[in-house]
């Protein structure tokens, strides 16, 4: 599975450049008023064809999403995907995004690729197995989160290029000593999984398809990904609508973060 899934993610990314290095996105406004260009629909139907043959569980993908959840309440397994995470970035070519693919099963984020198609890096994890980094043709090399600082220490959190609200910058004024640093699509939770990054809450409105991929890597590298309301782990696929509550990604839990 994990060979056929990168390789999918692989080819999404190589259909997606051919369209970054173009003339033409084709840009179009979805009805939530976000963008669409010809790469997200390239790499949505490259990536359905090569799961659906792999026969694991239905897809379901932003860029299909209208599956009703008289349907989707069934699904005990299935494939949750972003075929193109960071349009935004992409448009505005900044190299910032990502190609997710992730398998859910029981609302559970149980396995997750993350590949950044211009920066060339391959992340993936499966839970019991660990998660990984590969950049380039070069050495597969496992990750985790790094130890959280101290009270004092120099924090690294990480925060949405592209999307900011009042709650992300009330809990940025709680930390005294912190390096922000701003980076678009889910390679903020892939950073904290690989221990660049020391916290990452998102404190705006997310899908569920922005985050199941990596986060099913940030917790088989070790780290969490909770509810920021109920500190539990975020889960999917159980309410009509799929949009993510505000959420936070660390190493651990810590007093240091939670009563920020």
């Amino acid at each position: 599975m994990l060979e056929a899934v990168i390789e999918a993610v692989e080819l999404a990314g190589e259909g997606i450049l051919s369209v970054y290095h173009s003339d033409d996105f084709g840009v179009e406004q979805k009805e939530d008023n976000s963008p669409l260009t010809k790469a997200d629909k390239l790499a949505h139907n490259i990536l359905v064809e090569k799961l659906e043959a792999l026969d694991l569980g239905p897809v379901l993908s932003e860029e299909d999403a209208n599956i009703p959840w008289e349907t989707r309440k069934s699904w005990d397994q299935y494939w949750l995907i972003d075929p193109l995470d960071g349009t935004k970035e992409f448009i505005k070519r900044n190299g910032e995004f990502t190609v997710n693919v992730a398998l859910i099963r029981n609302h559970e984020a149980v396995f997750g690729v993350v590949y950044a198609p211009v920066k060339e890096i391959l992340y993936y994890g499966e839970k019991g197995k660990g998660a990984f980094k590969r950049c380039g043709k070069g050495e597969v090399k496992p990750i985790k989160p790094a130890a959280l600082p101290t009270v004092d220490g120099q924090w690294r959190i990480v925060g949405s290029r592209s999307h900011t609200s009042a709650d992300f910058d009330a809990f940025m004024a709680g930390f005294s000593n912190a390096d922000l640093v701003s980076v678009g699509s889910s390679l903020k939770l892939c950073m904290v999984a690989e221990g660049s990054a020391d916290l990452y809450p998102r404190l705006i409105p997310t899908s569920e398809w922005d985050t199941a991929a990596a986060q099913a890597v940030v917790e088989a590298a070790g780290g969490i990904v909770l509810n920021w309301e109920t500190k539990e782990t975020l889960r999917y696929n159980t309410k009509d609508n799929i949009l993510n509550p505000y959420f936070v990604v660390a190493a651990e839990k810590s007093d240091l973060w939670l009563n920020k």
